[in-house]
């Protein structure tokens, strides 16, 4: 049986052929703004990340973890860092590309999974950018506990999570009608209805997998706002979908308290 990961890597690429909005790359126009100094990035759908949850960017070591689609590294770049991005479809790494060649600079592409252990060394990367993609890999606190270990003492990581309310109401956001936890991996029905639909094969991962995750993996928890989903009943009722967090790897290890 195919892996789960391969279908949405394969899902990912069609819905970029398909003008996915999270597969268009940034422009030249933006890309020669973000020379000038005038730039934004998202981690979810509608919200600005704060520029002051980002570390000097001149001569920083970036992760782009599940970043793919040149629209985030391009930003990156254009500010001084030196960028790596990890991805798993091949069209998002290749938007990469595109726009590395257009504007005439080096990124590093690797292309894997983040449910695997990260092929990079240990304190490697002075920042972990993360938008929200850990909906498509089943053990979220797995994607904390690596991003930690390549993170230098000190280093920061940004994240994008989605919440489970986008779970369990039905299309139109009217009414609850799924359980949680949305595991397709557990339900032959729901892993149907994924394919069907072009859904992807997700998961829904708590506040317990997401916040928590982070805080056993070591992360001291900054900062975070919501968002919601950009469009939709629940956007029009404000209601949030997505938080974005922002977390440090201590300069030095945390004691944890004695049981």
């Amino acid at each position: 049986m195919k892996k789960y990961q391969d279908t949405n890597a394969e899902t990912i690429d069609r819905w970029v052929d398909e003008g996915w909005m999270w597969g268009k790359p940034v422009s030249k126009e933006t890309y020669q703004d973000a020379l000038k100094g005038r730039w934004n990035v998202l981690l979810t759908p509608t919200r600005f990340v704060p520029k002051h949850w980002f570390p000097r960017l001149k001569g920083a070591h970036v992760l782009g973890l599940a970043s793919g689609g040149g629209q985030q590294m391009p930003i990156f770049n254009a500010r001084g860092a030196t960028c790596t991005v990890f991805d798993y479809a091949h069209r998002q790494l290749e938007s990469e590309r595109a726009v590395a060649d257009r504007e005439g600079y080096k990124i590093e592409m690797v292309r894997g999974d983040m449910s695997a252990r990260l092929p990079f060394d240990d304190e490697t990367f002075d920042l972990v950018f993360h938008p929200v993609s850990n909906c498509y890999v089943k053990d979220a606190k797995h994607v904390f506990k690596e991003a930690y270990r390549v993170l230098k003492a000190g280093g920061v990581l940004l994240s994008g999570l989605g919440l489970d309310i986008n779970y369990i109401v039905d299309e139109k956001e009217e009414r609850i009608v799924q359980k949680l936890p949305f595991d397709p991996t557990t339900d032959e029905a729901l892993y149907h209805r994924c394919v069907e639909n072009d859904w992807g094969i997700q998961f829904s991962h708590s506040l317990e997998e997401q916040i928590g995750g982070q805080l056993q993996a070591g992360f001291i928890l900054q900062e975070l706002y919501e968002d919601t989903n950009g469009e939709g009943r629940l956007h029009d009722l404000n209601i949030p979908t997505y938080i974005a967090t922002l977390s440090a790897k201590p300069e030095k290890p945390v004691k944890k308290a004695e049981k």
